[in-house]
């Protein structure tokens, strides 16, 4: 399908029919910018368009297709050939408007991702929540995009993807805590033993001694529960 061809056919047809840009644009119900890119070659009317710009260019869809008056010995011919080349180009349209979609999905789990991180304190579990549920949106977004592929290679693909980010984030939350002396964000249980706050992760535990007193402090142990009522009382 040669859209320049068929951009200057639509002008030339335009033409002939004494009819401006803009106000084949009213009658189609699209904007005078649109008209000219049609006539430009830069990119096709909607297929929904197709039937309306024909009836008032007086032309068939075949020779809109072909870019060209056509006669009765190449009509077939063309008009076979255009099926072909319609649905390919539908197809085509169809696959950059679901790739447009999947980007836009992507970007948003990651940006919900990122804002939990910045907004919600360490202290807040809803940090975390947000966090998996921006990884969620994400792996939708990113399924979306190798749809394509088969779907064991697909689903080894999500889970290398998840696995990546959920250890990203549970490196960056570890280095935060190591650091910053703040408190895991990603954390399975949280327990209250007067000013001790104990805080159960997946790889390690942290205490926070004397909570919210002047000389608080972290600690920071290798997971080991058996040690938690030996270290509460540490702290304390």
């Amino acid at each position: 399908m040669n859209q320049e061809k068929i951009g200057k056919f639509i002008a030339n047809c335009r033409k002939e029919k004494n009819i401006t840009q803009a106000i084949l644009a009213e009658k189609l119900g699209v904007t005078d910018r649109s008209i000219s890119n049609w006539e430009n070659g830069k990119n096709m009317p909607d297929l929904s368009l197709f039937k309306p710009l024909c009836e008032i260019l007086g032309i068939t869809i075949n020779e809109l297709l072909s870019g060209e008056r056509l006669d009765k010995e190449t009509y077939q011919e063309r008009f076979e050939e255009n099926i072909v080349n319609t649905i390919d180009y539908s197809a085509k349209k169809v696959n950059k408007y679901n790739g447009t979609i999947s980007l836009i999905i992507i970007v948003f789990g990651l940006f919900i991702m990122i804002s939990a991180i910045m907004i919600f304190p360490s202290e807040s579990s809803w940090g975390s929540i947000y966090s998996v549920f921006g990884i969620m949106i994400f792996m939708v977004g990113v399924s979306r995009k190798v749809r394509k592929i088969k779907w064991w290679k697909r689903l080894m693909f999500m889970i290398v993807i998840f696995t990546f980010i959920m250890g990203t984030l549970l490196f960056t939350d570890y280095v935060n805590v190591k650091m910053n002396e703040e408190v895991p964000m990603f954390r399975i249980k949280t327990t209250y033993a007067g000013n001790v706050i104990y805080y159960d992760t997946l790889f390690y535990d942290a205490y926070r001694c004397n909570a919210n007193l002047d000389n608080e402090y972290l600690v920071i142990t290798k997971n080991n529960r058996a040690a938690t009522n030996e270290l509460i009382r540490y702290c304390k």
